[in-house]
């Protein structure tokens, strides 16, 4: 399995008991969606290796703690400590109306109700308070905030995703 045909789902980061069992941080807004999981891929040296759960289940809300096959000690444990975790993109949920995953917008084009058009996604910037849309623009590159009251309508069928920025933001980047 190729990361690139996975979503990152959260990191192990921290031991549970003494026989294997660890604790994973969910990056999800549902982290019951994913309690009751067959298989799961770590990535471990720049791999993803599928494991098999023996049981998970909710601990405190946001973490998973997670019980794999073959993982019965503590040495165990602690090889996989700090892992990425991983799912195949069809398993993510299917998102509705404006609502969306940064990887799914990527080679989008951004039309603003005042501007015009303002270019193609190229990726999404999520390091800093408020994510970004990178959008090449004829080899500018112009960031729109990924704020909920900017974004008009997400059209899916055409791969394009309709804004309404403030006056005189993208007139900054040209």
């Amino acid at each position: 399995m190729k990361k690139e045909d996975c979503f990152y789902l959260g990191k192990i980061v921290k031991k549970y008991s003494f026989k294997g069992e660890v604790l994973a941080k969910l990056d999800t807004d549902q982290p019951e969606l994913y309690e009751h999981l067959d298989a799961i891929f770590l990535e471990l040296r720049n791999n993803l290796v599928p494991f098999f759960v023996e049981h998970s289940q909710l601990h405190k809300s946001e973490l998973l703690r997670l019980k794999f096959e073959d993982v019965d000690t503590e040495a165990d444990a602690d090889a996989i400590m700090k892992s990425g975790l991983y799912l195949p993109l069809d398993l993510l949920p299917k998102l509705e109306g404006n609502k969306f995953y940064f990887h799914e917008v990527i080679g989008f084009s951004v039309e603003d109700i005042n501007y015009g058009n303002v270019g193609v996604i190229t990726a999404i910037n999520d390091s800093t308070a408020q994510s970004l849309f990178e959008i090449d623009r004829n080899g500018t590159e112009v960031l729109i905030p990924m704020n909920d009251e900017f974004i008009i309508n997400v059209d899916r069928d055409n791969k394009k995703i309709v804004v309404e920025t403030p006056e005189g933001l993208i007139d900054l980047y040209l």
